[in-house]
């Protein structure tokens, strides 16, 4: 038997950044003194010409980061999403305003950060960072996309916003699977019923799937690693053959990936319903990600139970 190891998208982010390090000479780091929780650290270490410690200070972090953009460099700023896409301001004129390309990097993200409770949760992040022009999005499914995507975002010139968890996890994806920027990416083919999640929810996603399964009714499951931009035409073609989209997200319902899927599906004039299951809009509160999932309706349980009340309804 396999042995299933697990790990946090932001311990894979930690590695391969490093990596990055030494192939692009011109990537550095901006910290917030956050540089162990965000997994900075050892690039600091092996880099110290190119890691700059600003402290608590998240806006002086994203304004020094403008400026290093636009002096050539690709710096990754990170702290925690909360915090960091707090700075809404900084973010919008210093960087978007000036088309500097700063890969912002948002760790604990989600009721999975846990018992740090709402004010620690980044759950309005994506919803912050959509609205900003030129923004581009991402949020890894697990530790093999997580490090695709920060190979992607190095050898890029963009202004993005890396959404990562601290929550350890199991391989989802296929080991074979290869990202691709603004290109979903179907892992369970079914028909009526399509599953549309990004982040720590895929997993959950893919355990609903193998629940309905079992009792006859077979889902597509669709990983949305790309937030913003939308991939349109995976949605178009996907509305072809499904009557329900449920989009399932660790972030609030209002403007994140259900909001986009269903601009789109009203844009286009597509026929399929879209279910949203998420965070209403409301703050997050204490507790295991465990149990702030099963509250939610985030797990594998709780996702089975949404899609067989909303498949019921079609009848």
């Amino acid at each position: 038997m396999v042995e299933k190891t697990e790990k946090a998208t932001r311990d894979a982010f930690g590695e391969v950044f490093l990596e990055m390090g030494g192939r692009y000479q011109n990537v550095v780091a901006v910290s917030c003194d956050l540089a162990s929780a965000t997994r900075t650290k050892a690039f600091g270490e092996a880099f110290p010409d190119r890691f700059f410690e600003v402290g608590i200070a998240e806006q002086n972090a994203i304004s020094i980061s403008a400026g290093l953009a636009l002096s050539g460099f690709r710096p990754f700023v990170s702290s925690f999403g909360a915090f960091i896409t707090a700075r809404y301001d900084q973010i919008r004129v210093s960087c978007a305003y000036n088309d500097a390309g700063v890969v912002i990097v948002g760790t604990h993200s989600g009721l999975a950060i846990g018992k740090d409770g709402a004010t620690q949760m980044g759950i309005e992040d994506i919803n912050l960072m959509a609205g900003i022009p030129g923004m581009q999005i991402f949020q890894a499914a697990d530790e093999l996309e997580a490090r695709q995507i920060v190979e992607y975002l190095a050898g890029s010139d963009k202004l993005s916003y890396l959404r990562l968890s601290r929550t350890p996890q199991e391989t989802v994806l296929p080991k074979d699977y290869i990202f691709e920027f603004n290109k979903m990416h179907v892992l369970r083919e079914g028909a009526g019923v399509a599953l549309l999640a990004t982040g720590d929810t895929v997993l959950s996603a893919m355990g609903s799937a193998s629940i309905l399964d079992k009792e006859g009714v077979r889902v597509t499951v669709v990983n949305v690693s790309t937030l913003k931009p939308i991939d349109r035409e995976s949605i178009k073609s996907l509305g072809g053959a499904h009557d329900l989209f449920v989009t399932i997200e660790d972030h609030s319902i209002v403007g994140g990936l259900g909001s986009r899927v269903a601009e789109v599906v009203a844009e286009e004039g597509l026929s399929a319903r879209v279910e949203r299951v998420g965070i209403p809009d409301c703050f997050g509160e204490s507790g295991s990600p465990a149990d702030l999932y099963k509250k939610y309706g985030l797990d594998a349980a709780g996702i089975a139970s949404r899609v067989r009340e909303k498949a019921r309804a079609r009848i």
